[in-house]
């Protein structure tokens, strides 16, 4: 089923990564930051990127601009995030969130005019917008929803997961998180699905089955610690959360056998830890977020591995030295000391060395293995995104000469690619569900 989308807030398009494989492809784009709107240029030279979404609208209602079958976007996390500050619609990124909805609200008006279904919203956003003091989420369902007032939470916050039916349109929305899709992080995200197509449920698109979950805690076989016996490299990961080799095939799950398949493909055995992940196992490594520079261990992803031979150098060894069997996952916590950080570790590891004063800037090292931070490359496996996805020209200097800083800021605000394509499927199946009963 061949589906158009326009997408705003664009990034650098994990959306598009996500939903071409599906056969859906975009009308156009939005983006206003100069890098990511180079990495849309680079990838989707024949798709228009319209910049500044809150001009959309008028364009939708001119007939300038197409109106889609979906529509996709993350308005800005930063107004309803710890690290923004959380002064969500009062921030003019949060107030994104109601041009949004207008846009939305636009092009539905359009599609009726021309007797087609309304559109289907995809909207996504960090999890502290749940708990915005000033109810944005409740303000944004009352929106999408067509209430004329905000609606409230049933206890002191909205919960991870829930749905409302409003006079304009079915809102679903559930918290997702993308170590449960494939990817060795821990990234939580809001995913709302809302439309008034007839026939289609946004419940029915985000909730699953019991059996089917993707949000339960995956199954181990007896012995099998995902952090530190996977095959390293690329192999293949279950619904059910085993990871097993390519040479088994999509739906060669072990543990399961095939139940909760087929598998997607994931680079396994790279253990990575910061972003507050301290302690545990390392498997999945704290969220990525956007940042331009060099920070800390809260603000960080960093990686470890072990080997047998001494690191003698200001670098760290490389990934897989020695066809990767020297990979080791330890419990690491990096903790703040007066006059500098220390690396502490469990006892199954020497004593370790203390961090400089300033921490962040400086490379951390224990006796028997490296630490050393993610690449941008490892970043955009972390997303799902391809190898090299944001290694581009860049002001008049060839793709080799792009600098990690941007690429590091676009990749910590993209969204995790298999969760968006898992939505389009689920969207997909059910389009085709209601198509068969018509």
């Amino acid at each position: 089923m061949t589906l158009s989308y326009g997408s705003v807030c664009s990034g650098i398009e994990a959306a598009s990564v996500a939903w071409h494989p599906l056969g859906w492809r975009a009308d156009w784009l939005a983006e206003i930051e100069p890098f990511p709107s180079a990495v849309l240029a680079h990838h989707y030279p024949d798709t228009p990127n319209l910049g500044d979404m809150t001009k959309i609208a008028s364009k939708v209602l001119n007939g300038s601009v197409a109106a889609p079958d979906i529509l996709v976007g993350g308005t800005p996390c930063q107004a309803f995030s710890v690290a923004g500050m959380r002064e969500g619609l009062a921030d003019p990124r949060g107030a994104l969130t109601i041009k949004f909805v207008e846009l939305a609200d636009a092009i539905d008006h359009v599609r009726a005019r021309q007797g087609k279904e309304p559109a289907i919203v995809v909207w996504e956003n960090v999890p502290g917008v749940l708990s915005d003091k000033g109810n944005a989420f409740g303000c944004f369902l009352g929106a999408l929803a067509g209430e004329d007032c905000e609606l409230q939470p049933s206890g002191p916050r909205w919960t991870d997961a829930g749905c409302v039916y409003g006079p304009r349109r079915a809102v679903a929305w559930r918290v997702l998180d993308a170590q449960y899709f494939g990817l060795a992080q821990r990234r939580r995200r809001v995913f709302v699905v809302a439309s008034a197509r007839g026939g289609l449920d946004p419940a029915a698109v985000l909730f699953e089955r019991e059996g089917m979950r993707r949000d339960t805690p995956p199954r181990r076989g007896e012995g099998q610690d995902v952090a530190g016996h996977a095959p390293f490299g690329p192999a293949l990961q279950c619904g059910c959360g085993y990871l097993f080799p390519e040479s088994l095939g999509h739906w060669g799950c072990p543990a399961c056998e095939g139940e909760d398949g087929p598998g997607v493909s994931v680079l396994a055995g790279v253990p990575a830890f910061g972003g507050g992940n301290q302690s545990g196992s390392l498997f999945q490594g704290g969220t990525l977020l956007a940042k331009a520079q060099r920070g800390d261990f809260e603000s960080e992803t960093f990686c470890v591995h072990g080997t047998q031979d001494p690191c003698v150098s200001d670098k760290a060894f490389a990934l897989g030295r020695n066809s990767g069997q020297e990979n080791a996952v330890l419990s690491i916590a990096l903790r703040g000391r007066e006059g500098g950080g220390t690396i502490e570790a469990g006892d199954e590891v020497a004593g370790c060395l203390r961090a400089s004063t300033g921490g962040g800037d400086k490379p951390h090292a224990l006796i028997h293995s490296a630490i050393r931070r993610l690449t941008p490359r490892e970043c955009e496996r972390l997303q799902g995104l391809s190898d090299d996805y944001t290694l581009i020209p860049w002001r008049g200097k060839p793709a080799e000469e792009c600098p990690d800083g941007p690429r590091y800021k676009a990749i910590g605000n993209s969204k995790a690619v298999p969760v968006v394509r898992w939505i389009g499927q689920r969207i997909a199946q059910h389009l085709e569900a209601v198509r068969r009963t018509a």
